[in-house]
């Protein structure tokens, strides 16, 4: 009897022992981080986000629009169009270019989602020359176009045979022309109007010599002709203003404001678009006005 008391007694402390271990360990696994806890979160901590993605606000869905620099990337990029943007869930990107030519054919393969440096004249002569089918779905602004002075600073002075650029696009050649009829140099056929190219020059008094360029050269070239007729966004880039350098500008309450004024252009089919629609509002905003007029002041005038 006494030899199993021992055993009993024996048994009984390796449990008690077991026992003790067992409840340090419960101990430690409770106050420290264990991959066995299972306590439920309280009320606090089940309302917390849990992720840093459930944190996160929605990713805004990205507008891509073609622009010349000057002044249509400076609207869209503007914190004006942003923040209008942001509200409506989108974000914009801005590519530039220096051409008329590459973000209309970039907008016809949807490479952007709309563009914004052409008024309809020229989109409509685009159109009928190379077979797209682009649509303007907005007025922004007009630019007046500028008479600029190069070697020679003033109209009194320019001398006969004197050497002046202008575009060389059909709308904006027209313009220019039209332009100079108004400043007294040259006299074109009657009711040429959008028309008239330098073979319509019927009066030309001081023998005046025209150098047809691309209209992003008009400014580059302005040092090395007499005069040059300038597109106000790429006066703009070469730091020049219509309301302060130009020896004449396009009134912008005449019918060329209307006619050319800067759209918003989307391919055909993307006119009722969200993305198009939300465009538009943010571009067209009180904010966006405001920003254009103080910007600017008078060199570009918003027409919405």
């Amino acid at each position: 009897m006494k030899k199993v008391k021992k055993l009993s007694a024996f048994a009984l402390s390796l449990l008690l022992a077991g026992a003790l271990l067992a409840g340090c360990g419960t101990k430690n696994n409770t106050t420290g981080s264990s991959d066995n806890a299972t306590a439920e979160p309280t009320q606090a901590e089940a309302t917390e986000p849990t992720t840093e993605a459930e944190a996160t606000p929605a990713e805004l869905t990205e507008i891509i629009v073609g622009a010349t620099v000057e002044p249509h990337a400076t609207i869209l990029n503007s914190d004006a169009v942003k923040n209008a943007l942001a509200e409506q869930g989108y974000s914009i990107k801005v590519v530039e270019y220096t051409d008329y030519i590459q973000p209309n054919s970039a907008t016809e393969d949807g490479s952007l989602d709309a563009n914004f440096f052409q008024h309809v004249p020229y989109l409509d002569d685009f159109n009928s020359k190379n077979g797209t089918h682009l649509v303007a779905v907005s007025n922004i602004h007009f630019e007046p176009l500028g008479l600029y002075p190069g070697k020679t600073k003033s109209l009194d002075a320019l001398p006969d045979k004197a050497q002046i650029a202008v575009p060389n696009d059909t709308t904006n050649e027209a313009r220019a022309l039209l332009l100079l009829e108004k400043a007294g140099l040259i006299k074109l056929k009657e009711n040429i109007g959008l028309e008239a190219t330098v073979k319509d020059i019927t009066e030309n008094p001081k023998n005046l010599q025209f150098y047809e360029i691309e209209a992003a050269q008009t400014a580059k070239v302005l040092q090395d002709v007499d005069l040059s007729v300038i597109n106000g966004n790429y006066a703009l880039t070469e730091g020049l203003s219509a309301a302060k350098d130009a020896l004449l500008v396009e009134d912008a309450s005449s019918d060329a404001a209307k006619t050319y004024a800067n759209v918003i252009v989307v391919k055909e089919g993307n006119e009722e678009s969200d993305k198009t629609k939300a465009l538009i509002k943010a571009v067209t905003s009180e904010e966006t006005k405001k920003f254009i007029d103080e910007q600017w002041q008078g060199a570009v005038v918003p027409v919405f």
